[in-house]
């Protein structure tokens, strides 16, 4: 029988202590009470979970759009928690690290997962480098790439870490291939309740003839089936967790009803003289080449239609031929333009549409 969001498991431990649910509204109090910021976000989220409400309102990362809140439905989050705990094998009486916030969808759902799969959780504060035991062991925990690359050397007890919220760095990918920690990287959205999808990044399995296997697809969670629409672009079918399909804007290259492979978002899509390219597949080819952050874009060309420009985050950068090597004659920026800093979202991704309109200042 599927629990419900008010059967909180007796495995469940916050900080050390076990709570039922009544236990859980005086803790929900004394964290918007007293506690620091980040703790009070945490209280704030524990008061509405036990609320007599069916919903949960999150706010999403303004990303791919305009930032902006959206009703979930607490039974679905507890769907998705047991297809997470399923994926991995979490068992009640594992432990996990909380060192995301929990006013977005991400921070949230690793404590539904802990009060639904009866794990022990461990909250603290959630920052670009997070502070914790590195001698304790961790089953489970959720980062964003940052966060990875700041406590590299720290995470050899924790089993298994999932990375979303941004693209993970091909310089970030080469760092973890000789880590124990098995390091999954995330598809989803706020609307999907975070990921219905992940890849493996390292620790990758090998063939008859012993030579590594990397993933190249993403692989859904459980009961999520995936398809395409006319546009290429894929399509979400989560019966247990979405009410209705959702049709995204990400071109996809479907490998079975359960992977994927992800070629970039189609509002990005450069038309070069007939030609599709995605800025995602070009940034993945330079990324080994350029250290700052930077993204490719289009600006429009009397000849082609579309060219690419390549936009970094570094005044003082230069393109050099041998940065160009794995590209196409079309995938070649035609122009490079430099600025000092980007512009970011509320949670700290790239904002191309902002950080493109500093080019015209």
């Amino acid at each position: 029988m599927t629990p419900t969001y008010k059967n909180i498991h007796n495995r469940f431990k916050l900080n050390g202590t076990y709570y039922n649910f009544e236990d859980l509204k005086e803790v929900a109090y004394s964290f918007i009470k007293e506690g620091l910021d980040f703790e009070k976000q945490i209280g704030d989220f524990l008061n509405h979970w036990q609320d007599n409400s069916e919903f949960i309102d999150v706010k999403t990362s303004g990303s791919t759009g305009q930032p902006k809140t959206i009703s979930l439905s607490k039974q679905a989050m507890v769907n998705s928690a047991i297809a997470t705990g399923d994926y991995f094998g979490l068992e009640p009486g594992n432990t996990a690290l909380m060192c995301l916030p929990a006013n977005y969808i991400a921070g949230k759902m690793m404590l539904v997962r802990a009060l639904i799969l009866g794990l022990e959780i461990e909250v603290i504060e959630p920052k670009t480098n997070p502070v914790f035991d590195t001698k304790a062991h961790y089953n489970f925990c959720a980062m964003i790439p940052i966060q990875l690359q700041n406590t590299l050397t720290h995470i050899k007890n924790i089993r298994t870490i999932i990375v979303g919220g941004a693209p993970v760095s091909y310089q970030l990918k080469e760092q973890i291939q000789d880590l124990k920690t098995n390091v999954f990287e995330t598809y989803g959205m706020t609307e999907t309740i975070t990921h219905v999808a992940v890849k493996k990044l390292n620790n990758f399995n090998t063939d008859k003839n012993c030579n590594t296997v990397e993933a190249s697809y993403f692989e859904t969670l459980p009961n999520i089936k995936i398809s395409q629409n006319k546009s290429q672009c894929l399509v979400i079918n989560a019966p247990n967790i979405l009410e209705e399909t959702i049709e995204t804007n990400d071109v996809v290259k479907l490998q079975s009803d359960t992977t994927f492979e992800w070629l970039g978002r189609k509002d990005n899509v450069i038309n070069s003289g007939g030609v599709k390219l995605f800025p995602e597949q070009i940034e993945s080819k330079l990324q080994p080449q350029i250290a700052s952050r930077f993204f490719i874009s289009k600006e429009e060309d009397d000849k082609f239609g579309e060219q690419v420009i390549l936009v970094v985050e570094d005044k003082d950068f230069s393109l050099k031929p041998s940065d160009l090597k794995d590209l196409s004659k079309l995938e070649v920026p035609k122009k490079v333009y430099t600025l000092e800093q980007f512009k970011e979202t509320s949670s700290g991704k790239v904002n191309r549409g902002k950080t493109l309109q500093l080019l015209q200042k």
